[in-house]
């Protein structure tokens, strides 16, 4: 779904492919165009297959699947497009190297905000419009990075590059380790509830506690956050709406969670670096627990 927000956006200024899984959805994509609803209305024309060969060689590759999809994902490139960068749009932590297990590759992290919904093969709702928040990954030019920034730009998508991302990687981390595994766990939309703290029984509470473990781990791990992930709650819960978190969508359709690369990645650094974060630790269990419970039905 974000990567088609990317997609049909990116093919306005530039060549586009689309790398699909299934025949029917390259067949649908190059009769029928990828078409956006929503914050903007448009209809683009998109290249797409199922093999890398078929595909002409990117000067970027923009790999935005969901991280449980990521191996995957990369397994596919590999041997593919060594001279194309590869931009990874994933949350939580690890994606890149993940990639690179399978390649070489010139690499660009990003996290992104934007969310949407995919009602067709060649169609998807564009919901939330912000930010992609992008900068290199090892020997990566800072120069690379502000031309793709440009280049989604001018696509009409909002973006950010910066010298060194892991400040506002590790304030989007935080964010959603907190608001994905509460949403999961309580069956809650972000909305509201996610603020309040004037009651002592009110939700707010628990997700500013979840926040400042967070923040304690990024203070161990010398990260100055970009935003406070409190303040980014907050401001979300007033955007009117409901946001519907993605790992609660996967919970409410079954599906494994991105937990282990959000929540279990914070805990992970947390026992890395000798920071207790008991509550992070127990969102991250419990998420597990409903998964487990799916396979005893």
């Amino acid at each position: 779904m974000i990567g088609s927000l990317y997609a049909a956006h990116l093919a306005r200024v530039a060549d586009v492919s689309v790398l699909c899984r299934r025949e029917e959805h390259a067949r649908a994509l190059k009769q029928e165009g990828l078409r956006v609803s929503g914050r903007h209305e448009f209809t683009a024309a998109v290249d797409a297959a199922t093999a890398p060969a078929a595909l002409p060689e990117p000067e970027l590759t923009i790999v935005a699947t969901k991280t449980t999809e990521l191996e995957q994902a990369a397994l596919r490139l590999q041997g593919n497009w060594p001279d194309a960068f590869v931009m990874t749009v994933q949350n939580g932590l690890g994606a890149e190297e993940i990639v690179l297990r399978h390649g070489a590759w010139p690499m660009v992290s990003a996290v992104t905000f934007m969310s949407g919904t995919r009602h067709a093969d060649t169609h998807v709702e564009y919901i939330l419009d912000t930010e992609t928040w992008l900068g290199p990954y090892g020997d990566t030019p800072f120069a690379v990075v502000e031309q793709i920034a440009d280049l989604l730009v001018r696509s009409e998508l909002k973006a950010r590059a910066f010298g060194d991302l892991r400040p506002a990687q590790w304030s989007k981390l935080i964010f959603n380790s907190t608001v994905n595994s509460v949403a999961a766990v309580t069956g809650l939309r972000h909305d509201r509830h996610f603020a309040e703290e004037e009651r002592l029984e009110q939700l707010g509470h628990l997700v500013h506690d979840l926040i400042d473990e967070g923040k304690r781990v990024a203070a161990a791990a010398g990260i100055e956050l970009h935003e406070d992930p409190w303040e980014m709650n907050v401001l979300a819960t007033r955007r009117g709406s409901a946001h519907y978190p993605s790992m609660l969508e996967d919970v409410d359709a079954r599906r494994p969670t991105e937990v282990d690369h959000i929540t279990g990645a914070l805990v992970r650094e947390a026992e890395r670096l000798g920071v207790e974060v008991p509550l992070q630790a127990a969102m991250y269990r419990l998420v597990k627990a409903r998964e487990a419970s799916w396979a005893s039905d």
